[in-house]
């Protein structure tokens, strides 16, 4: 990956607050970690997505992942104990190029596999966001990685 140089957007905060725009293999993307606790911080993630995507997709697709990544990134700052690394790439899809798809991973570094609960209690506050991530992504997964597991999801520019 080449990194470039963060670009500054309409948030104030999101590039001295670590972000890197980077250049993948697969297209323009954006990286980002997170250490345990900064749950505040996740408005600077949606904040450097929305940039990433400014020209990407349909308004509702933005908005579909700003919702989507604020639900991976939340679950697992709360539910591992060790920061989360977040990367947003545009370009191929999974089986060969496609253009204006999106492909946003969360890392972390807890082996142990969501649970996708199917019933989220109706009175709970909780419990929902890998439920929505499994009825609104075009594609999702987790996958295990050296010390923990990275849980993706992948969006086309358009609606299906």
């Amino acid at each position: 990956m080449k990194r470039q140089p963060a670009r500054r957007g309409g948030t104030a905060g999101w590039p001295e607050a670590g972000a890197v725009a980077i250049e993948s293999e697969r297209g323009p993307a954006l990286s980002k970690r997170l250490q345990n606790g900064e749950l505040s911080r996740v408005a600077e993630v949606r904040a450097g997505l929305r940039e990433l995507l400014r020209r990407w997709g349909e308004p509702s697709r933005r908005d579909l992942a700003e919702l989507l990544t604020s639900e991976l990134v939340t679950n697992a700052l709360v539910h591992t104990d060790r920061g989360a690394h977040i990367t947003a790439t545009l370009g191929e899809g999974q089986g060969g190029p496609v253009s204006g798809r999106l492909r946003v991973e969360v890392r972390d570094f807890v082996p142990r596999h969501p649970t996708l609960r199917t019933h989220a209690a109706e009175e709970g506050t909780s419990g929902r966001g890998l439920l929505l991530v499994h009825t609104l992504a075009d594609a999702w997964g987790v996958r295990a990685h050296g010390v923990g597991k990275a849980v993706w999801f992948e969006l086309d520019a358009r609606s299906v």
